[in-house]
Parts: structure tokens; C-alpha cells; sequence
């Protein structure tokens, strides 16, 4: 699931100095909502994994304006469409063909959930994101804690509804959220299946790995009394002159 890699070319090398990729500010306020983002942004990469033309980054600059650095937005989580999976250090839009993320998450905290609701909604609103997606991993600032917007054809959010299951619909990568916990879960939208996090991946196949050892197990210990059964039978066969019972 490893994304194809290649070293960043020069002419965006030179741009990396005039468009910095870091600000010396923390990635999230929390533990909780770093491992939030982390496991959201691994999920989707897993599940986007054979679109070689989406890109997915987590807490990286996006700069949509060339020769303004101030017009820039590090996302929690972005996805944009129709671009390669080469390594970036910041997303600059207009060396991208004017690509723009065509949806955005954002984890809401104590400092974060009113410029989420507010400004970040209007500001993607204006810059074209199709979908933005808030999510209050405490639970604390957000009801529900799970909020999405949709691009209507006026250009316009508009706030979308959950479902019966308690979740949203995310129409442009085919997927459904929904709040687990701290964290925040996504579902294939045709199957209805959970994208495992990689956490459970590993202890799915650790589970599987020791069910196919006992199988294993039980098989050789059935097989071990088989044989001892038909070395018995032929020692008492023999006992008895050839006239014993046999199998």
C-alpha cells in the first residue's frame, strides 16, 4: 500500500524556498487528534489505494496562489483529483494545472471548531472544494460531532444530514463517515464495509495467522492418532497370529 515515490524536481525545489512547507506550529493541539488525522489519512489511502491519479495529504501546506504566501492552509487532511502520487513537501496549485483539493477534513478542538465552521467553510466554499468534513474527535465543541458540507450548483455549502446509521455521505471518493469513539471511521459506500485501520489489519492477520497454527495443531494431532490407532491394530493382528481385526 506503499505510494509511489521520486525525488522532487528542481523547478519546485526553488519554489519550496519562496513557499515554506512548515511553521514551526505543532501538527494538532492533542494526542487524540493526531492520531485522529493519522488514522484517517491512512484509511483513505488504503482504500484509494489503486487511484494513482488522487493524491492524499495530511497537514500540508496549500498554497493556491502564486506569488502570495500568505495565501496558503495546512488542512487536517486533503484530496485532490487528477493529479500523480509523487512526493510534494507543499501542494502548490497552479503547478498542478489549478487543481485544488476536492475535499477537505478538519478535526475541531477548544482553539479550532469556530474557524472551522466559519472562516475554513467560507474560505473553501470560495476556493472550489466540492466537500469539507469537520469532525470533533471529544465530542466536546461539535453537535453532532460529525459535520459535512456539500458544494451545491450556486457554489454555495450546503450542510449535509446523517443517516439512519449515523453517517455522512462523501459523493466525490465513494465513501461514508462515521464517528467511532475518538476517531472517525470509513466505509466503502457500495458494501457497506468498514476500511479496517491498519492497527486492526495487523491483528486481523495475527488472529488468522494463530487460527491457521491451530488448525495446523489439530490436524497433526489427529493425524499422530490415526497412525498409533494403525500401529495398535497391527500389533494386536499380530499378536493373534495374523487373525486380528484390521482397519
Amino acid at each position: 500500500m506503499s505510494l509511489a515515490r521520486q525525488l522532487v524536481p528542481p523547478d519546485e525545489a526553488d519554489d519550496e524556498l519562496l513557499y515554506p512547507a512548515e511553521d514551526g506550529e505543532p501538527m494538532a493541539e492533542t494526542q487524540i487528534h493526531i492520531r485522529a488525522i493519522i488514522l484517517l489519512f491512512q484509511a483513505l489511502e488504503d482504500y484509494l489505494a489503486k487511484r494513482l491519479d488522487i493524491y492524499i495529504a495530511a497537514d500540508m501546506f496549500w498554497y493556491w496562489e502564486k506569488g502570495n504566501v500568505g495565501a496558503r492552509r495546512a488542512p487536517d487532511v486533503m484530496v485532490i483529483k487528477g493529479v500523480g502520487r509523487r512526493v510534494r513537501r507543499s501542494f502548490l496549485s497552479w503547478k498542478e494545472n489549478g487543481a485544488v483539493p476536492c475535499v477537505i477534513f478538519e478535526m475541531a478542538s477548544q482553539g479550532t471548531w469556530r474557524e472551522n465552521l466559519k472562516e475554513k467553510r467560507r474560505l473553501y466554499e470560495k476556493l472550489g472544494v466540492k466537500e469539507y468534513f469537520v469532525f470533533d474527535p471529544e465530542a466536546k465543541y461539535l453537535r453532532p460531532p460529525l459535520q459535512g458540507f456539500r458544494r451545491n450548483r450556486n457554489g454555495l455549502f450546503v450542510p449535509l444530514d446523517l443517516d439512519a446509521n449515523k453517517q455522512l455521505h462523501c459523493q466525490e471518493l465513494g465513501i461514508n463517515l462515521r464517528p467511532e469513539g475518538e476517531f472517525l471511521r470509513v466505509l466503502d459506500a457500495k458494501t457497506g464495509k468498514r476500511v479496517l485501520w491498519r492497527t486492526e489489519w495487523i491483528e486481523k492477520e495475527k488472529n488468522r495467522a494463530n487460527a491457521e497454527k491451530r488448525r495446523a495443531n489439530a490436524e497433526k494431532r489427529r493425524a499422530d492418532a490415526l497412525e498409533r490407532e494403525v500401529a495398535r491394530l497391527k500389533e494386536l493382528r499380530e499378536k493373534n497370529g495374523g487373525s486380528g481385526p484390521t482397519t
